[in-house]
C-alpha cells in the first residue's frame, strides 16, 4: 500500500473528516485500484475508532470507490472495461446536455470565455496532478456553465470513478488525454453556436477516451 500517513483527526466533525479523506487518498491516487483497505490500519492511522472508518468505508461503496472483495475484504475500486465504457457514455450524455444548454441560453459567449481560461490552465500544468484537476476542471465549468444544478450534481456524483480511472492508467499513459487540443473543438462548436457539430466533438471526445483508458484505442 503506497499511501503516507494520514492525518490525524480532532473530534469536530469527525465522521464526514475521516469520509473526506479516505476518498481524497483514493482519488489523489495515494490508494491504488486494487490495494486493500483496513479498518484496524486505518483508524490507527486517522486517530479514530474502527466504527468511524468502517461507516466512512460503508459510504465510500455506496459511492464505487470501494468494493468487498473475497470474505469481504475491501479493496479501493477497479472497474472493468465494460463499466469503464459505460460511465464515459453517461459523461457524453450530461455533456452532451451541458452543451445543449449553453447554446441555447443567453450567455453563450460569455461561457465561452470561462472555457478559454479553463484551456489555457490545461495549457500550462507541468505536472501529472495539476494536469488532472485542469483537465476535470474544464469539464466541471463546462457542467457548471449550463446553469444546471442537477446536472452538475450528476457529475459529480460520477467524478470519484472518473478519478480512479484516470490514476488506474497513471502519469504515463493519462496525459495523452489532456491536451488542450483535445479540448478546443468543444469551445469552438460552442462559440460558433453549432449544436449538432458541438455534440458530436463531446461524443467522440469520451468515445476515444473510454477506448484509451480501456486500452481499446485502435
Amino acid at each position: 500500500m503506497s499511501a503516507e500517513s494520514l492525518p490525524t483527526m480532532d473530534r469536530s466533525t469527525l465522521r464526514e473528516r475521516v469520509l473526506q479523506a479516505l476518498r481524497t487518498a483514493i482519488t489523489s491516487g495515494a490508494y491504488r485500484p486494487g490495494d486493500h483497505l483496513g479498518e484496524v490500519e486505518l483508524a490507527g492511522r486517522l486517530g479514530v475508532s474502527r466504527g468511524t472508518v468502517r461507516e466512512a468505508l460503508r459510504h465510500l461503496q455506496q459511492e464505487g470507490l470501494v468494493q468487498a472483495g473475497m470474505r469481504g475484504m475491501l479493496r479501493v475500486n477497479s472497474l472493468s472495461q465494460e463499466e469503464i465504457h459505460g460511465l464515459f457514455r453517461v459523461r457524453a450524455a450530461l455533456e452532451g446536455l451541458a452543451v445543449t444548454e449553453i447554446i441555447g441560453g443567453p450567455r453563450r459567449k460569455k461561457a465561452v470565455t470561462a472555457l478559454r481560461k479553463a484551456v489555457d490552465e490545461l495549457a500550462g500544468a507541468d505536472d501529472f496532478a495539476t494536469r488532472v484537476e485542469a483537465d476535470l476542471g474544464f469539464h466541471l465549468k463546462l457542467c457548471e456553465l449550463s446553469g444546471n444544478a442537477m446536472l452538475v450534481e450528476s457529475w459529480r456524483h460520477l467524478e470519484g470513478r472518473i478519478r480512479i480511472t484516470i490514476m488506474n492508467r497513471g502519469p504515463e499513459g493519462a496525459p495523452t488525454m489532456m491536451t488542450p487540443a483535445r479540448h478546443a473543438p468543444i469551445i469552438d462548436a460552442i462559440d460558433n453556436g453549432d449544436l449538432d457539430k458541438a455534440l458530436e466533438v463531446v461524443q467522440e471526445h469520451m468515445t476515444a477516451a473510454a477506448d484509451h483508458f480501456t486500452g481499446t484505442a485502435g
